[in-house]
């Protein structure tokens, strides 16, 4: 197991690059040597002068020297008027070595939600889009039809950020020869088949329909604090973040930060509703079985819940 990487910071943040220093046990660097991959170049980690990466852009845009895997952190951006002169490198659009390196690599992994989905500046001036989706149409920058040199889809890893465990055991594993299944996303399914709501250590209050409509307490966060845990595909309190906690365990609303239209156009901290009812229902229910079955559940719920008895 080994191989070369080449990280590409496009139009983000750079969270998932200090997410990904974060990583433990291991940690990134002893990832890095025992998967045996090479970082060719990362914008915030390696050394090169700009003439160095100029001549390893170039080798490996011509194919004069393998790439394993090409991470792109951050979405690709076209304005304006799809120029992609928004973001340059070395004067040049940086969606043109976006392209250049997808069509070279035997991998390529979006980041993040914003190299994944395309993010924040999808419906803005900068014409931001993921590498092969936009929000949840399939397509992107490089076509609903792209392959890498492995035959692979991009490899989606949403976030924002991106947990360090998912990305070093999605390189690990594409680097082994054994390439995760993927969802319709393109997420990898081990991490992106589970909801945040499970494994929250706030369902009971969930279920009983015990909920809080300001911070601090111990109840559920969905009916009025905005929490979008029920309907959020991610590793969140599957994978905890430092191994100890994650937003609703800190009391904090999911954001559903890993979904292809996140940021939403709405209040994080509101629950959009009619008449006290939610308007987005959790994955799987429908609205006549959730006002009948949340009325029951809230005449129900025992007096130890509604004390706030059980710790989060």
């Amino acid at each position: 197991m080994s191989g070369s990487l080449y990280w590409l910071q496009a139009g983000g943040c750079g969270g998932d690059t200090w997410s990904a220093v974060g990583a433990d046990s291991p940690d990134l660097v002893e990832a890095l040597r025992l998967g045996g991959i090479e970082v060719l170049w990362h914008p915030s980690l390696s050394r090169q002068t700009p003439a160095e990466h100029r001549r390893l852009v170039a080798e490996l845009s011509a194919g004069e020297r393998p790439l394993d895997v090409f991470c792109v952190e951050g979405a690709v951006v076209r304005g304006p008027g799809g120029t992609g002169m928004f973001d340059t490198v070395e004067g040049r659009p940086k969606k043109a070595l976006v392209e250049a390196l997808a069509r070279r690599a035997r991998f390529v992994v979006a980041v993040g939600t914003c190299a994944s989905f395309g993010g924040l500046g999808g419906d803005a001036e900068v014409e931001a889009t993921g590498l092969q989706f936009t929000r949840e149409v399939r397509g992107g920058f490089l076509g609903a039809d792209f392959t890498s040199g492995a035959g692979l889809p991009v490899v989606n890893l949403p976030g924002c950020p991106c947990h360090p465990e998912v990305l070093v055991g999605t390189l690990t594993a594409l680097l082994a020869g054994a390439p995760p299944p993927l969802t319709e996303r393109g997420t990898p399914a081990e991490w992106y088949e589970t909801l945040v709501h499970q494994g929250c250590s706030r369902n009971e209050y969930h279920e009983y329909r015990v909920e809080e409509s300001d911070f601090g307490g111990n109840g559920c966060l969905y009916f009025h604090m905005g929490c979008r845990g029920p309907m959020t595909w991610g590793p969140c309190n599957k994978l905890l973040w430092n191994r100890r906690s994650s937003k609703t365990r800190a009391g904090v609303p999911c954001f559903g930060c890993t979904e292809p239209d996140f940021p939403r156009p709405h209040p994080f901290f509101r629950t959009r509703n009619i008449a006290g009812i939610p308007i987005e229902l959790p994955e799987g229910v429908d609205r006549a079985h959730f006002l009948a079955y949340k009325g029951m559940a809230a005449a129900a719920a025992p007096v130890r819940l509604k004390r706030r008895e059980n710790r989060v």
